[in-house]
């Protein structure tokens, strides 16, 4: 807009013309004299920085149009002598014809673009464009691309950190995404992670590096594309030069898919570990008794027709004092060369399995009779004779073995491992390291073992128990000197034998609290007897694996208030055979509290000079099988002699067992036994009894001291 005053009609019009181009203009205008003065303008230029229609006027300073602008809220952050310095040096600046922009924010926020170009004739032509709203839509257009690329990025993270390969393929079976995961199972080249790349040679180059489902390539490319051209989801294995894969096929609303493949070779060589070890033992890798069961089972229709098959049931020979003495470590070592060695005397057709602790089973088939079972249990006692060297020590222990052959002895898995069973227990019973088939009737006297096993456990609670005792009697001072504790045990109105039950006590372990039972009343009993008289008792080398045997014979002897100098404890030599250096510490104990230690039945079993020499007994008691003959057998007579004469060497008294007749008692006496026990002076007495023969006894011994 023009504000001077034309001088002609021509003026005028060219005036009217002049305005009426610069307020058509869509954007601000003004020109600047070359002395900054307002020298004409249009209505955008003072809308845009709020002038009112008489605030400015022709002639008007630059200066003071820079003051009116910023007290305006123009140019918000710059002082108007700031603002006006700057954009005058810029004015200035630009003198050369050559257009030059900059931009202005003013009052409400809105954003100036202004161009200006120097004309002599004129001064400066200055243009002012509001580009608010287009640079809004640029921040808002290039925060998009931001949060595009930010997605792109978190897509790109996403896809290539889950742990599983993943694929995504168009209605066209052509690539759009995959991840590296997916690259790295297939060892795919660059040039087919590329988005476009074919279907078909993703596949083909998938077939080349050994993925197939046994037919051509073709094959394989046509079967892959009926799986997606079904349209549902799908999934399948598939085996890559030793690696399984799982892939499986999600097909989307637009014809494409996206598949996922997962590397599970560990996974399934995993599971196939954990069902392993679910039917196969964790110490020696042999099939446990699930396994084995089940493969019984399986044995059953053969049997049913007639094909024989054989089950042998193994234990170790004295794994237990193994275990107790040297430890769980060692007797893990045990049951780990046991396996190996039980392993070589099998065929590849027959089953062995490790039931739980030292017990094996196995299963022979196909046999055509009971002498291979024969054969196999003969190799395995023999096998397991041999000491073990484990951590330079050498270990003994052995093998017993049950045999039931079938069908003769059972059709169905249950009874022949129960006969199997049975028939173990039957050679364990016959001295083990050996072998014995099932016969009838074993089952009953399993039945009553079993019935002696229950019936024990209740026996002391019940007071079944009771204590016998039968008086020695000593040649030298021909009196009653000790006097020996005997087991007994009344239960369903009549009295077991101890040959009956002390065995299955010792096997169950419950001869440990009945041996201190019988500890504590054998001291009670001897506490009222006469000062001079003793008491033996027998041990079992069970009580001796229990580590508190010591403290029990202290216990026993201060509650009876008995000196231990008056008990005896008797061994025998099944202990010496386990000899260990807790039981030769235990034995050194007993003997230094003063507690007298006598070795029972020598001349039976193993006997040995070298257990005479490994601790001082006090006394050897001579087997009562030596007297039966004594008489008539000139043997027994040297045996009986040289064992008397060996202990007076050793300083050892001697008891001779089972006297029964006078002309017995005229030779053990005359060969010089210390002490006789047996029928002819005294059978097995009541403690009423026995307390009344021993204070007779020591009346008879009162008076005849007075009388002399």
């Amino acid at each position: 807009m023009r504000s001077d005053d034309a001088g002609s009609t021509g003026d005028v019009a060219d005036t009217l013309l002049l305005d009426a181009a610069l307020e058509s203009i869509p954007y601000g205008f003004c020109v600047w004299s070359p002395q900054f003065r307002l020298v004409m303008w249009n209505e955008h230029y003072r809308d845009f920085y709020g002038f009112s229609k008489d605030a400015i006027y022709r002639g008007m300073t630059l200066e003071d149009v820079v003051h009116l602008s910023a007290r305006l809220g123009n140019h918000p952050g710059q002082g108007p002598e700031a603002f006006y310095e700057h954009y005058t040096s810029e004015l200035l600046a630009n003198r050369s014809g050559a257009r030059h922009k900059a931009q202005e924010l003013v009052h409400g926020g809105r954003i100036i673009e202004t161009a200006h170009v120097y004309s002599e004739k004129l001064g400066w032509v200055v243009t002012h464009e509001d580009i608010t709203d287009e640079i809004a839509r640029s921040e808002s257009q290039q925060k998009r691309k931001l949060e595009l690329e930010r997605q792109n990025i978190r897509l790109d993270a996403a896809v290539n950190n889950i742990s599983i390969g993943l694929c995504m393929m168009d209605a066209r079976g052509r690539l759009v995404i995959c991840n590296e995961p997916y690259a790295r199972i297939y060892n795919l080249p660059i040039h087919l992670l590329k988005p476009g790349s074919q279907l078909e040679d993703i596949l083909s180059h998938l077939f080349d590096e050994g993925m197939s489902t046994g037919g051509t390539k073709d094959d394989y490319i046509a079967w892959r594309r009926e799986v997606i051209a079904r349209r549902e989801y799908g999934k399948n294995i598939h085996e890559l030069n030793g690696r399984t894969i799982l892939m499986q096929h999600h097909p989307m609303k637009d014809g494409g898919w996206v598949s996922t493949h997962e590397d599970i070779t560990e996974q399934r060589q995993a599971e196939a570990r954990i069902q392993h070890l679910a039917r196969h033992d964790a110490l020696t890798d042999l099939p446990n008794r699930i396994e084995f069961l089940e493969q019984m089972a399986r044995v059953e229709a053969g049997l049913n027709r007639g094909e024989k098959a054989a089950v042998l049931y193994i234990d170790l020979d004295h794994f237990k004092a193994v275990n107790d003495t040297l430890g769980h470590a060692v007797g893990d070592e045990v049951i780990k060369q046991a396996a190996v060695r039980l392993w070589g005397t099998t065929r590849e057709t027959d089953l062995l399995a490790r039931l739980g602790g030292d017990e094996f089973a196995l299963l022979l088939r196909p046999v055509e009779g009971s002498d291979l079972a024969a054969k196999v249990a003969d190799r395995i006692v023999k096998a397991m004779r041999a000491p073990m060297n484990i951590g330079g020590q050498q270990i003994e222990i052995g093998a017993s073995v049950g045999i039931a052959v079938g069908p003769g002895d059972g059709t169905s898995t249950d009874q022949l491992v129960k006969n199997a069973d049975l028939a173990l227990y039957k050679a364990k019973s016959e001295g083990r390291s050996t072998y014995h088939f099932f016969e009838a009737g074993m089952d009953a006297k399993l039945q009553q073992r079993r019935s002696i096993e229950a019936g024990l456990r209740m026996a002391m609670q019940r007071e079944e128990l009771r204590l016998m005792f039968q008086p020695l009697l000593g040649l030298e001072e021909n009196r009653v000197n000790c006097v020996e504790a005997l087991l007994r045990w009344d239960h369903d109105d009549r009295t077991i034998s101890p040959t009956e039950f002390v065995p299955v006590a010792e096997e169950t372990g419950l001869i440990v609290p009945i041996g201190e039972w019988v500890l504590h009343e054998a001291c009670r009993a001897a506490a009222t007897w006469p000062g001079d008289v003793r008491v033996a008792v027998n041990l079992s080398p069970v009580q001796f694996r229990h580590k508190d045997l010591v403290g029990q014979v202290k216990s026993a002897l201060l509650a009876a208030g008995l000196e231990p100098t008056r008990l005896e404890l008797e061994i025998t030599e099944s202990l010496l055979l386990t000899e260990s250096e807790s039981t030769t510490d235990a034995l050194h104990e007993l003997r230094s509290m003063g507690v007298r230690v006598s070795l029972d039945d020598f001349g039976t079993g193993y006997s040995s000079l070298s257990y005479l020499r490994s601790f001082p007994f006090d006394k050897i008691k001579i087997d009562r099988s030596f007297m039966a003959d004594l008489t008539t057998r000139a043997d027994s007579q040297a045996i009986i002699k040289a064992v008397i004469g060996l202990g007076q060497s050793l300083g050892m008294s001697t008891t001779a067992e089972g006297v029964e007749t006078e002309e017995q008692l005229a030779m053990v006496r005359e060969h010089g036994a210390s002490e006789v026990q047996g029928f002819l002076f005294s059978p097995p007495l009541h403690p009423a009894a026995l307390a009344n023969l021993l204070h007779s006894e020591a009346a008879k011994a009162l008076a005849s001291r007075k009388a002399s």
